[in-house]
């Protein structure tokens, strides 16, 4: 079974990804790990972010297994992911590493902005986890505060608005829902609430 989790930026899809997955007993990947890398890779080698040609040719020679996910999160990082998944070579080049992930045997459980859109449309389930914006921008705030990285929450929320923006617009694969996805809106839902909406929609396709 493949299950495909979309949705804003801080609007709670990895926790659940996670979650379902660990349940469930699939492999899991966040997918916007494998954006985050190649930013990462742009900054340390002093590479404009909005260069298409040479970060396209970072994702072309990434390796999953070398992610070091400590080094990927933060506000700097979410912000270089969000400006190289703008780029179409980027993510053609990303493509193929995510869609083997989806199709192994057995299935798996990926987030991201479009995996139910692009990356395995032939999901069996699809989810589009969302939340207003100040909602996720305080959960993304306090994400931060507990790394001793936090900003004002004015210039997270900012952010916020200005991920949405860009994801939402962009000419390569927009986060949108698919159309038969399950839109889960997290604004008024704690962790466990979230998740057992989820499983539901997971049990649903079981049976």
């Amino acid at each position: 079974m493949i299950i495909a989790i979309d949705g804003p930026a801080a609007s709670g899809k990895g926790t659940l990804a996670k979650r379902l997955a660990a349940h469930l007993g699939l492999p899991h990947l966040d997918t916007g790990l494998l954006y985050r890398a190649v930013g990462r890779a742009a900054i340390d080698g002093g590479i404009d972010l909005e260069d298409a040609d040479a970060t396209a040719e970072i994702a072309d020679g990434l390796d999953v297994a070398s992610l070091d996910e400590s080094r990927l999160r933060g506000r700097e990082m979410g912000e270089a992911a969000s400006v190289v998944a703008s780029h179409p070579k980027v993510r053609k080049a990303l493509l193929d590493l995510q869609r083997r992930f989806a199709h192994q045997r057995g299935g798996a459980v990926l987030d991201g902005r479009d995996i139910g859109t692009v990356i395995a449309p032939g999901a069996e389930v699809k989810i589009f986890v969302t939340a207003d914006a100040e909602i996720r921008a305080r959960r993304r705030h306090l994400e931060l505060e507990k790394r001793g990285d936090a900003p004002p929450f004015a210039s997270v929320l900012a952010d916020i608005r200005k991920r949405d923006a860009r994801d939402a617009g962009r000419a390569d694969a927009p986060l949108k829902p698919a159309p038969d996805a399950h839109v889960l809106d997290t604004t008024a839902l704690d962790v466990e609430s979230a998740f057992a909406a989820a499983l539901a929609f997971v049990e649903r396709h079981r049976h």
